[in-house]
């Protein structure tokens, strides 16, 4: 539409300039001082500068508009080279997907894969020393991981029974999908009774109790819902529960393993306290043996106080004579005489 206007404008301009040129040429052709020609070459001046300004105008619109396709233009390339890109993450996410799908289809893969999600599950949340993986019993048998704890550790056997659950989704009828059921059901039981018979150990230091860890949860869904289509049959739940087994999913195990910590930690401040009680109970002992060397040392300074203040005594009542005996030796000095000491004989002079 807007370049039908543009062409309509110069179609427009072409016949003005058009007209001007035969107004020119039969103005030309009449006398010179005609005042009509005067009057036409202005008129002519004028349309031309009208026909120019319109030309101008329509060139500015035409550039601006032609610069408005070309934004457009880049803008849609851009959004088709941003939609390409998406298409080939698309492509990818689905050719990955695909190889998902490929290994969940080797029962030996998707094992390994359980246990891999097992173990980023266990490490993410427990301390290293409280879980061990592949853990391996007396006769050789080995499961899947343990969680151990003060009282004794809990077997942890990752399953994951996804053939016959997928038959269950992509049933059509009624009559595949409960031949898929059962089959799923039987399936899980046997899963259930291995981790039953193979792992619950008592004697070497289990619970009497296991967990069989299902890495998806609608395949945990289906194994705990109840079906009431198959006879009130009991639900593989309640079968499990029967055989010690507990069915969890990576959201129950997640909070399981939560409380497990929660557990742990207050364990360990249980042991913290008891230390501190034992570290102040042989601080009480050592206090006791320091009070009662201080009392003891308390004691001989007392006596040697007491055995000082005495000697103290004595020896003033010796000084007391010494001086006494000082002023008689002195006072016979005087007088000219000394006595004899005991045993001497006075002689003459």
């Amino acid at each position: 539409m807007n370049y039908l206007l543009i062409a309509l404008a110069l179609l427009i301009g072409l016949a003005a300039a058009w007209w001007i040129r035969r107004s020119v040429l039969d103005a030309l052709n009449q006398p010179k001082n005609d005042p009509s020609l005067a009057l036409l070459q202005n008129q002519v001046n004028a349309l031309t500068s009208q026909v120019a300004q319109s030309l101008d105008t329509t060139r500015k619109s035409m550039d601006e508009r032609l610069d408005n396709a070309a934004r457009v233009i880049h803008g849609v390339s851009q959004q088709l080279g941003q939609l390409g890109e998406s298409s080939r993450r698309i492509f990818d996410l689905g050719k990955d997907i695909a190889a998902l799908q490929a290994v969940l289809q080797a029962p030996k893969l998707r094992g390994n894969l359980s246990e891999l999600f097992l173990n980023d599950l266990l490490s993410q949340i427990l301390p290293a020393d409280h879980y061990r993986m592949q853990y391996g019993f007396k006769d050789g048998e080995i499961v899947d991981a343990v969680v151990v704890l003060k009282s004794g550790m809990v077997p942890v056997d990752a399953k994951f029974p996804l053939e016959n659950f997928r038959r269950i989704v992509d049933a059509k009828a009624d009559d595949e999908r409960n031949a898929a059921k059962k089959a799923f059901i039987k399936d899980v039981k046997k899963h259930i009774d291995d981790i039953a018979s193979k792992y619950i150990r008592t004697d070497e230091g289990t619970f009497d109790f296991a967990l069989m860890y299902i890495p998806a949860e609608n395949v945990y869904y289906e194994t705990i819902v109840k079906d009431e289509e198959f006879g009130g049959e009991m639900s593989l739940f309640t079968y499990a529960l029967a055989k010690r087994v507990i069915p969890v999913s990576p959201n129950s195990f997640y909070a399981y393993l939560q409380t497990v910590l929660l557990g742990l930690k207050g364990m360990r401040v249980e042991e913290s306290a008891r230390d501190m009680l034992n570290s102040l109970a042989s601080l009480q002992k050592e206090f006791e043996r320091f009070d009662e060397a201080f009392r003891l040392v308390g004691q001989h300074l007392d006596n040697s106080l007491k055995k000082y203040t005495e000697a103290e005594k004595r020896f003033g009542k010796l000084e007391s004579k010494m001086e006494q005996i000082d002023g008689v030796v002195k006072g016979l000095g005087e007088a000219g005489s000394i006595p004899p000491a005991a045993g001497e004989e006075k002689t003459e002079t």
